[in-house]
């Protein structure tokens, strides 16, 4: 298997799940370390890769900008075409990973879309939507999203004109990362273990 891969779960499972990082984060951070385990220990195969930008920062040390939104694409596609192609495998990732994954999607053929908070629009500029696609979007998708998110909250959300392809889970008082508020009795494991839970049966109800 291609080094750039970051592989778990059993290697003749029936579902397969490919992901990939939000802006900030690579993809052995803490938030994608626990998703892939828990993805893998129900069952499901998961691989995980770094846009260029990411990659470049282990070798070089230093923070660059991420990646303009072509190559972001265009790197998308040739993790799934390294991996045999878009068909048969679920898609998706941590905010802009799952972003870019989103527009991808139809165009790739993939199985479906799973997106861990889905950056809808910049924190504190709610005009600067990024939903045109997904409107007209056809592959089956579940956008797991906390109700304080920043990103697109729930009031939010609800106004925004999205496919029916899409469903949406809520978690509770989670912020971007699914972190409730201390006084909510609420905790971060409990919230991204409701997560996990339920991108996990998405994918096997494909």
């Amino acid at each position: 298997m291609h080094e750039d891969f970051l592989l778990e779960g059993p290697g003749d499972a029936r579902h397969v799940v490919v992901l990939a990082h939000g802006a900030g984060a690579p993809m052995d951070s803490p938030f994608m370390n626990r998703v892939s385990a828990g993805f893998a220990s129900r069952g499901i195969r998961v691989a995980r890769f770094e846009f260029a930008y990411m990659a470049k920062r282990r070798t070089e040390g230093r923070r660059g900008a991420p990646d303009r939104e072509p190559a972001l694409r265009a790197r998308w596609k040739d993790v799934l075409a390294q991996l045999g192609g878009g068909p048969g495998v679920v898609i998706g990732g941590k905010s802009m990973g799952g972003r870019i994954a989103s527009m991808v999607a139809d165009e790739v053929g993939a199985r479906g879309l799973v997106c861990f908070g889905y950056p809808f629009h910049p924190p504190g500029q709610p005009d600067r939507l990024r939903t045109a696609h997904l409107a007209d979007l056809r592959t089956p998708a579940l956008i797991l999203q906390g109700t304080r998110d920043p990103f697109g909250t729930r009031e939010d959300v609800a106004a925004y004109m999205l496919s029916p392809a899409i469903r949406i889970a809520w978690l509770e008082g989670g912020d971007h990362s699914f972190k409730p508020p201390a006084r909510s009795g609420r905790t971060e494991a409990q919230n991204v273990e409701e997560a996990i839970a339920a991108a996990a049966g998405f994918v096997e109800g494909l």
